[in-house]
Order: structure tokens, then C-alpha cells, then sequence
């Protein structure tokens, strides 16, 4: 989330004005699997339940598929993905549309962040209450051994004046001297400025590696005579600057998202060399921070980026001035996964890498930007705050002087509050069946090749009537899965009787006809004239395998089957019996060389 200045930030969260979503609309499938683009919102779009009321703060982390937004009369909307209570609603529920949360109706919320899958917010009195995930102890009640929380919970902090969110940990700013700045959460990497990682061994007899939960907020020491004024959360790292315009990191380093020139992780705050002596920030100087970049506004509203700005290219290992936005008058900025959204003037401009339509250009524009680039359904208006989440896009724009504009954008109604997951619509389950009957239809062909050639020409117009009815032919498909078998010949819904006995009448007259074939071959083969004088003899010579038997049969003393003829001879009668036959063979054709 954004911040600008202190005399800008009072006045918009008096003023507020209309809500602005693009990006993602199927919040269970983003991250997850790939979900159907059509549903997108690619183009800013208005949601119904937020048409006409006054937004003044809104929050959606890098990490989150969830959002938060505040009105000017405190009340807090959250809608999105709500698998482990992060909507604070008691339950568990999806929400397609912003909902408020009842349990904070007594409260004036004034600031909020979003995690992972968890939410924490500040009132106007200073105080903070989270809910959702709670396993690293990142909702900072001081313990974690409750995993869920479904609605609010007091935070152990006081006098809070802003929160930020990583993926599993809590940031809170607050006015109590010596203690500006507390971290609660998981402290894998350094994330929470502590000194450790707290990691340990959970077993003796070999390595598994897990790090301890801290579920109280506690105040960084390194910080103990500095006061901070701002700060931002990425998925794992953190960026604060303090009262003298000093801009620190610590966390995660890969990638060069700490602007240390090296991507080692830090665990203890470290300041940025780079916005030091004649470069320090302004006050009211706007931070953010994305799942691997971070990004400031320095002197003169240049604004300076580091990390992994974009898929393609070497990352930046320090902060180095984003030139395509030199001369802007930047009052707002907020970065996503991969995507950033800037407020600039009379423009809102966004980049980076788009699968949902966050970077709002529309329907028939380009999806990415490798380089800040204009939106143009936003041109001319007056951007107060942006938030970016995970695959979606929030926009607060000014009403004065977009009256005409806000009536021409379009309207989203969503599908409301989702019970348990709906039934597939019927476009979806006719897709379903096509896909069925295109596979059965290509094991049949399979099955059609691998038949007789005569069965396959005279039977082909029935075999391709089976294909026109798709329901049937996934439903022999089950039943052949299943062990069971379809009604006709396995291969469609069946036949009338007199088509099955016409089957077997052809197939019969197939068979006799191979079968005709092959002795016509075999007799082809044969010698007409040695068949006429001495057909007994030719027939046991044309049979090696017969003649293998019978010797082996005369050695063991038994006496082979035959015609007649005993083929269990002695050796001399075989060679005279040999001779006589060739002698016969002599008056015949001649001897084959």
C-alpha cells in the first residue's frame, strides 16, 4: 500500500472517491491453476456494492488474493479468496464482492494491510485487530497456537499509526518513543529485524529444519533511538525510512530487492547507501515494496528502483533512477507480483508483467509492459491512493472532475457470496463431454484399425453413426472402466438383432474366405506331379516340423500318428527310402540347384 503526504493524506481520507478494480475475478484459482481468462477484468471497472461510496484507503499486498478497502466513515470491505478466514467474516466463505465486517462496525478502521492469507488493521484510536492465518504468528496476539482466527482480534500493540503485511509476517508503525516500529511473524529470513532467523532442528535422528513462530510484536532494538515514519512490506523483506530521510532494508536479499549492491540476506536493518548525504528522502517521500523489487521517491520526485523489475534482463543490485518517469510529479505507488501501478499528475500508469489484466490497458491493447505505460481509461483523472495484490488492481479516483468518465465504465455485479463450490455451468459441462467423446472416439479408431479389412468396409457407415451421440459413447466408456460392458459389440450403444446376425453372418464368410486363401497357397506351393505318384511320401518331406516329432518320437520307442506309415524307421530304411524318392523325383522336373 501507498502513502503520500501528510497535509494530501488528511484531506483524502476526509474527501475519498470511487473505487476502480482490474485484474483477477476467480480468486480460488489464481496462483493455483490456470483459470479462465474470460472472467477477467482486463479494463478499470466499477463494483456495485462501492458504486457511490466514499473509499479513502485501500490495501491489497504483493502476496495477497485478497482486498481490503476503508470508506470515509471507517467502515472496512473485504472481499476475495477466504481459505483461511483472512476476511474476517467468521467463516470461511469466498467473497466475490466487498462485504463489510460486521465485528468492526464499532470501530472508525483508518489503515489496513494484507498478507498471504491474513489481514490486520488500525483504528482511529490506535488500536489493531488481525484475522486469518495464524500459524507463524503473524496476526501478533502473542500466540500461535490457535492456526485460524475467522473473525478480529486484539494485536498486542498500542497507539498504532500504520500496519504492513509480508506474505506470513506484520509490520506496526506507532507513536510510543523507543518503540516506532514492531515486527511479529515468521523470521525465516530476517524478515522481522531481530538478529535471528530462530531456525532449529525438529528432530534428533535427522535434519528438519523449521523456524520458530513470533507471535508478539516486539520492537527492533537497532531502531531504539531512530524514529520511523514509513515503511513497506514485500513478500519477504521490508523497507522503512526514519524521520531523517534514511531508507533501510533487511529480509530477503535475492535477486538485490535490499539495494545492497549483493543479495545476501539481512537480519537486522541495514541502511541504503545510496539515499545518504545529498539524497535523502523528502518528507512524505512514498515507499513500496513488490515480492522482489523495492521502489522510493527521492528529491525532486524521481523515483529509484532495485531488484527484479522484470522477467527478462539483469536484475538491479541498487537502487537506480526509473528514467521513463523523470519529470513526473508521482503522488502515489504501489507494486504487485510482478506489476506496479503509479498515480501521477492527471495520469495513472502502469507495467510489468500482466496474466489477469491488472495493468487495466483493456481488451484490445496489449497485455504487458516491459516500460511504464499510460492508462488510458483513466486519462484526465485524478488518482488519489492504488493498492496492488497479487494478480489484481485497486484505484481510488477523485469524482470532481471524472463524472462523465466514472458513467461510462463498466459495472461488475459478480456472483455473490459462494456456498460450497457451485456445479460446473452447463458451457463447461458440454465442454466436458466433448472432450469425452473425442477420447472414446479416438480408441475406437484405434480398435477399427487394428480389424479385419473386409469387416471394416462392409460395417464402416454403422461404425461411424456410433460417434454422433457423445453421452452415450462416454457412458460405454464408464462401463468398460468399470469392468462392465456396453450394450452391441463394445463399441457404441448397440444394435437391433437382425444387424448383429447380419455381423456374424459377414465375419463367418470372412473368415472362410482367409481361410480358402491360404490353403489355395499352400496347394500352389506343393508338386503337382510328386503329389500324384507319391503323395504319402511328399507329405511327411513338406512337413519338417511333423518329421522333427516323429524322429524324436522313434528315439523314446513310441510310433507316430499318421496314415499308416511308421515314422520310427531305422536309419538305413530312411536312407532307401530317400534314394527310391529321389530316384521318383528323377523323372520328374528337374532338381533345383
Amino acid at each position: 500500500m501507498t502513502t503520500a503526504t501528510a497535509e494530501n493524506e488528511k484531506k483524502e481520507e476526509v474527501k475519498g472517491g470511487e473505487l476502480l478494480f482490474c485484474g483477477v475475478t476467480e480468486w480460488d484459482d489464481v496462483g493455483r491453476r490456470k483459470g479462465s481468462s474470460e472472467l477477467n477484468l482486463v479494463s478499470p471497472t466499477r463494483l456495485r456494492p462501492l458504486v457511490g461510496v466514499d473509499i479513502r484507503y485501500v490495501a491489497a499486498g504483493c502476496a495477497a488474493v485478497h482486498c481490503v478497502a476503508l470508506d470515509v466513515d471507517g467502515r472496512c470491505f473485504t472481499w476475495g479468496r477466504n481459505d483461511k478466514g483472512q476476511l474476517g467474516h467468521g467463516d470461511r466463505v469466498r467473497r466475490d464482492m466487498p462485504t463489510i465486517v460486521s465485528a468492526l462496525a464499532s470501530y472508525k478502521v483508518v489503515k489496513a494491510g494484507s498478507g498471504k492469507s491474513h489481514t490486520v488493521i488500525a483504528t482511529e484510536d490506535g488500536l489493531s485487530f488481525s484475522f486469518g492465518w495464524n500459524k507463524h504468528g503473524q496476526l501478533g496476539t502473542g500466540s500461535a497456537k490457535k492456526e485460524f482466527e475467522l473473525d478480529p482480534v486484539r494485536c498486542l500493540v498500542t497507539e498504532v499509526t500504520k500496519v504492513a503485511c509480508g506474505a506470513d509476517f506484520t509490520v506496526w508503525l506507532t507513536s510510543v518513543e523507543g518503540a516506532s516500529i514492531l515486527t511479529a511473524g515468521l523470521p525465516q529470513y530476517g524478515q522481522l529485524g531481530h538478529g535471528s532467523d530462530m531456525e532449529y532442528n525438529t528432530k534428533d535422528s535427522s535434519v528438519k529444519l523449521a523456524y520458530e513462530a513470533q507471535p508478539r510484536p516486539t520492537a527492533i532494538a537497532s531502531f531504539a533511538d531512530e524514529t520511523i515514519v514509513n515503511v513497506a512490506c514485500g513478500s519477504n523483506h521490508t523497507v522503512a525510512v526514519d524521520s531523517k530521510g534514511y531508507v533501510y532494508t533487511w529480509g530477503f536479499g535475492g535477486y538485490g530487492r535490499l539495494g545492497h549492491r549483493e543479495q545476501k540476506d539481512e537480519f537486522t536493518p541495514r541502511r541504503v547507501d545510496v539515499f545518504t548525504k545529498h539524497n535523502v528522502l523528502p518528507p512524505g517521500a512514498i515507499l513500496s515494496a513488490g515480492s522482489a523489487n523495492s521502489a522510493v521517491t527521492a528529491g525532486a520526485g524521481q523515483m529509484y528502483m532495485w531488484g527484479k523489475i522484470k522477467n527478462t534482463g539483469d536484475d538491479l543490485m541498487y537502487p537506480k533512477p526509473l528514467m521513463d518517469l523523470s519529470g513526473w510529479n508521482v503522488r502515489c505507488m504501489d507494486s504487485g507480483y510482478m506489476h506496479h501501478f503509479v498515480g501521477a499528475e492527471s495520469s495513472c500508469i502502469s507495467w510489468g508483467q500482466c496474466h489477469s489484466g491488472e495493468l487495466g490497458y483493456g481488451p484490445h491493447q496489449q497485455k504487458s509492459s516491459a516500460i511504464p505505460k499510460k492508462v488510458d481509461a483513466l486519462e484526465d483523472m485524478h488518482v488519489i491512493s492504488v493498492a496492488c495484490g497479487f494478480a489484481h488492481s485497486l484505484v481510488v479516483v477523485d469524482r470532481t472532475n471524472a463524472g462523465d468518465q466514472l458513467d461510462q465504465l463498466e459495472i461488475y455485479d459478480g456472483e455473490g457470496v459462494e456456498e460450497p463450490r457451485a456445479e460446473p455451468s452447463p458451457a463447461k459441462q458440454s465442454k466436458k463431454r466433448a472432450a469425452a467423446a473425442a477420447k472414446t472416439s479416438n480408441k475406437r479408431k484405434q480398435s477399427k484399425e487394428a480389424s479385419d479389412l473386409e469387416d471394416e468396409e462392409e460395417n464402416n457407415n454403422e461404425e461411424d453413426g456410433d460417434d454422433s451421440d457423445p453421452e452415450a459413447n462416454a457412458v460405454a466408456e464408464k462401463k468398460s472402466k468399470r469392468g462392465g460392458k456396453a450394450a452391441g459389440r463394445g463399441r457404441g450403444r448397440g444394435r437391433p438383432p437382425a444387424a448383429k446376425n447380419i455381423q456374424q453372418e459377414e465375419k463367418r464368410a470372412a473368415a472362410a474366405a482367409k481361410t480358402s486363401n491360404k490353403r489355395k497357397k499352400s496347394k500352389e506351393a506343393s508338386d503337382p506331379e510328386d503329389e500324384e505318384e507319391n503323395n504319402e511320401e511328399d507329405d511327411d518331406d513338406s512337413d519338417p516340423e511333423a518329421n522333427a516329432v516323429a524322429e524324436t518320437k522313434s528315439k523314446r520307442g513310441g510310433k507316430a500318428s499318421g496314415r499308416g506309415r511308421g515314422r520310427g524307421r531305422p536309419a538305413a530304411a530312411k536312407k532307401e527310402d530317400s534314394g527310391a524318392a529321389s530316384a521318383k523325383r528323377g523323372r520328374g522336373r528337374p532338381k533345383k540347384a
